[in-house]
């Protein structure tokens, strides 16, 4: 039986939304299903088996890499590009036996290196409207992880509470709810972001960087797909879909090929590191020289390192690490390596995507 966390919202477990789409409900009208892929095609078929019948609305894939959800609230009047099956940001549809259920359909799996954050925004729209237009029940498949999760990030953006206040406030309504590890890690970084999904920030942008190599790591290709788009296109071959800066955005700097001043990164798409801090940071503060090492030069790094775009050609076809080149006249710019590179100020950066500052200049767009 689903638990009533606020008004008109509610949690539970696969079991309870399909009593409701079998049966129907006289509260819930809308649910939202956080499960696998397997899952929720399995959820289709065990349906279809029942004759219960459902139109779908829409199915929206989100290409790039990001995976960023669209900002619109109204999302059933969100269109995309089929780009990638492995891209499926949400499903929706009518459903239950007399279309009177509005369900949307999020893949999540429930592991610690899942990310949630970029299906925090569409699941949490989808929240709000249902709650205006009737009432929402959150599930996955023990209603313990994935919809404690989402439903915990709700409370934190909707009434400015902490990560432990939210998840303790779901558990005075739900006293089992427990999220995964990774889980809580994402939405502390929600909180530290502003309780919404900055993908502009430092915080995103590392997050999304840890991502991408924990994927490689595991065997995914990283195609052009994955990575961010490239800068120094022209804006209307920009990808729009992934919400990354372009080049048509005169409040920030570039950083352009000192040879051929070609556009190779935006200030936005700088990860930032902590000067000499990272694996195998101490080992190197030990072999310098106190002569040669202080506080000053630490300070100091020769290189910027960035989010992989869409230029790189060497990492899309696959290596663990090589040279980056301009797309344009083909000057060294700097290096990459899927295992890390380490700073000149002592920080190891992992993955590192590296630019030397002397190959570059930065200037205003």
């Amino acid at each position: 039986m689903p638990y009533l966390v606020r008004e008109k919202l509610f949690i539970g477990n696969i079991s309870d939304a399909a009593e409701i789409l079998q049966n129907g409900s006289d509260e819930i009208t809308h649910i939202l299903s956080v499960l696998s892929s397997v899952s929720i095609s399995f959820f289709s078929e065990w349906r279809s088996s029942l004759t219960i019948p459902a139109k779908e609305i829409k199915k929206v894939y989100v290409g790039g890499g990001h995976g960023g959800a669209p900002d619109d609230d109204d999302l059933s009047d969100i269109s995309r590009s089929p780009l990638s099956p492995d891209n499926l940001l949400y499903s929706l549809e009518y459903a239950g036996k007399d279309l009177k259920l509005v369900r949307m359909a999020v893949p999540l799996r429930d592991t610690e290196n899942e990310n949630i954050l970029d299906y925090l925004d569409v699941s949490l729209n989808f929240i709000d409207r249902s709650r205006k237009d009737g009432s929402v029940l959150v599930h996955c498949f023990a209603g313990v992880s994935r919809s404690a999760a989402i439903i915990t990030a709700y409370l934190m953006r909707s009434e400015h509470l902490s990560q432990e206040d939210a998840l303790q406030s779901l558990r005075n309504s739900c006293e089992f709810v427990c999220p995964n590890d990774g889980f809580l890690e994402q939405l502390k970084m929600f909180e530290e972001m502003g309780f919404k999904v900055d993908r502009s920030s430092s915080i995103y942008r590392r997050f999304r960087l840890k991502v991408l190599g924990e994927n490689y790591n595991s065997g995914v290709r990283v195609d052009s797909s994955r990575l961010g788009a490239d800068p120094g296109m022209p804006v209307s071959v920009t990808s729009e879909v992934e919400g990354a800066p372009r080049a048509g955005n005169n409040r920030s700097p570039t950083y352009r090929c000192k040879k051929c001043r070609r556009v190779i990164a935006l200030k936005e798409h700088v990860v930032d590191h902590v000067p000499g801090e990272g694996e195998t940071s101490s080992e190197w503060h030990k072999w310098k020289s106190d002569s040669l090492f202080n506080k000053h030069n630490e300070s100091e790094c020769s290189s910027i390192f960035i989010e992989p775009l869409q230029w790189m050609k060497a990492v899309e076809e696959g290596a663990s690490e090589g040279k980056l080149s301009c797309v344009h006249c083909d000057a060294r710019l700097g290096n990459f390596n899927w295992f890390g590179i380490q700073c000149s100020c002592g920080s190891w950066i992992t993955p590192a995507f590296q630019i030397h500052k002397s190959r570059v200049d930065t200037s205003p767009i």
